[in-house]
Formats: structure tokens, C-alpha cells, sequence
């Protein structure tokens, strides 16, 4: 029931080179195409192909995404600051400039694991990934440092902090936002790594909401729920992930508590 109008953004992963679990053109252009978005993304901290603008752009043209509509590195010129209320670690959560551009954003993640954070759905799409280079360094530090990831942040502080800087994109855009995980390619890996483990899980489906925290939830409840999610389930455990959602409730992003509503 929630009307996509104005300038729309559709956030998604454009998947490191190398990489191939990212979500396939194919699958979501109907779907850019009918709110007649714009995919987005900003670049990344940590070197590899998405590390500058010009490179970014490249992976977007090479993974078929510039094919399908129009593309936006939404840091390419500059940073902006989106203020976080009641975080623990971040006062404030550096985006790209462009973020500004938009009225509207469709958060359509590809759930899947993560090497640090033991998996990624919705809220790791609109905190790391809405989040400019320096922006991702001060999620990953727990808010110590704008520059590489703080060798010092213990994982919860991590964890809590990405949360953090997805209360702070959530606030902004108040009710301007949905949120959609495709469970498909489960790989314990993320679309970050350019040589990711290959699933060894069948897809599951798409989910939807209002509420990214219920959504990640029940993502994570089918991956425990699925008679072959165990080496996903070993990534998420191993890097507490759970706990991501834990602090996201309690700073009030959302609730972990959802009814599961099967369209068919």
C-alpha cells in the first residue's frame, strides 16, 4: 500500500568483479523499470574494482546493470551527513550527496552471507551500502575513524553500529522507503567478495515489508528453517550476526516480531 513517487532510487549491490551471486539484470529490471528508478550504490573502503567512481561505473556497465536503467554512484561528488538519534557509537551517518537527489528509495537486497557481518539483507544495504567510503569506514570502526575499518572494533560494536547508520537512513526517509531480500544464490560469501563460495543451499524466494528489521528476521528464520542451511547458518552464528537485529530492535528500526504472508 505504500505509493513509490518522484525521483525513485533502487539500492542494490553492484557485485565486486570477480563476483557472480549478485542479482541478475534480468530478474529486477521489471521491477526498476515499473517505478522508473535509478540504481544506486557508492563506492566502497576497502580498495578492489568499486573503490573509485570510474571503476564503479565500469562494474555497473559490465554486470548489466547500465543496460537496464539508469546509474548513479551517489558519492561521486561528495559526501552528506544524515543524523542518527539514540545510537550507541554513531551521532551521524555519511552518505553519498547524490542521496539527497531522491524522494523515494526501494532497498532491494540480495540476502545472503558476509564474511564480517555473517550475513547481509536489508539492513546492511541501506547502512554499509548507502553509506559513502569514508561513511563505511566509520560504521566499521564504531564511529573511531573515517579511514580503513579501526583494527580495534570488536564485533558487536561493528554489528551495532551498522544498525546504527541504518536507523539514520530509515529516519530520513520516514515513510519513503520498502524493503525487499531475494533469497536466491545463498552463498555464505558476499556480493563484495570477487571470488565467492558457491551456495550450497537451494533459493528460497523474495520477501517484502515496511519493517527491515522483521524482514531480515524471517530471512534469517527460513535459512534456520531450510534442511540445507547449515554452512550458512556456521557463517551467521560465527560472527554473532543475530546480534545485528538484536540492537536495531532496541533502538527501535523495527521489531523482530512479523507474520509471514505467502503469495503464490
Amino acid at each position: 500500500g505504500r505509493k513509490v513517487a518522484g525521483s525513485v532510487a533502487v539500492k542494490i549491490s553492484s557485485g565486486e568483479p570477480g563476483g557472480h551471486n549478485f542479482l541478475s539484470p534480468d530478474l529486477i529490471a521489471p521491477l526498476v523499470r515499473e517505478v522508473n528508478g535509478t540504481i544506486v550504490e557508492c563506492n566502497t573502503a576497502y580498495g578492489g574494482g568499486r573503490a573509485n567512481t570510474a571503476s564503479h561505473r565500469q562494474v555497473m556497465q559490465d554486470h548489466g546493470f547500465a543496460a537496464i536503467a539508469p546509474t548513479d554512484i551517489m558519492d561521486a561528488d561528495g559526501t552528506m551527513s544524515l543524523p542518527i538519534a539514540g545510537g550507541k557509537h554513531l551521532t551521524e551517518d555519511v552518505v553519498g550527496s547524490h542521496f539527497a537527489d531522491y524522494d523515494f528509495v526501494v532497498n532491494l537486497a540480495h540476502f545472503k552471507g558476509h564474511a564480517m557481518a555473517g550475513f547481509g539483507g536489508v539492513i546492511k544495504n541501506m547502512s554499509i551500502g548507502i553509506a559513502s567510503s569514508a561513511g563505511k569506514s566509520l560504521i566499521h570502526s564504531a564511529g573511531t575513524t573515517t579511514s580503513g575499518f579501526g583494527a580495534n572494533t570488536s564485533q558487536d560494536d561493528f554489528l551495532e553500529s551498522m544498525a546504527e547508520a541504518a536507523k539514520g537512513v530509515a529516519d530520513y526517509l520516514g515513510e519513503k522507503i520498502v524493503y525487499i531480500n531475494v533469497m536466491n544464490n545463498l552463498s555464505v560469501d558476499c556480493d563484495c567478495d570477487s571470488h565467492p563460495a558457491d551456495p550450497t543451499m537451494k533459493d528460497i524466494g523474495i520477501l517484502a515489508s515496511l519493517d527491515p528489521v522483521a524482514l531480515d528476521q524471517a530471512c534469517v528464520d527460513l535459512v534456520y528453517a531450510a534442511p540445507d542451511g547449515r554452512d550458512l547458518i556456521e557463517r551467521m552464528e560465527s560472527r554473532h550476526g543475530i546480534h545485528t537485529l538484536e540492537h536495531a530492535a532496541a533502538i527501535g528500526l523495527g521489531s523482530r516480531q512479523y507474520e509471514l504472508a505467502e503469495i503464490v
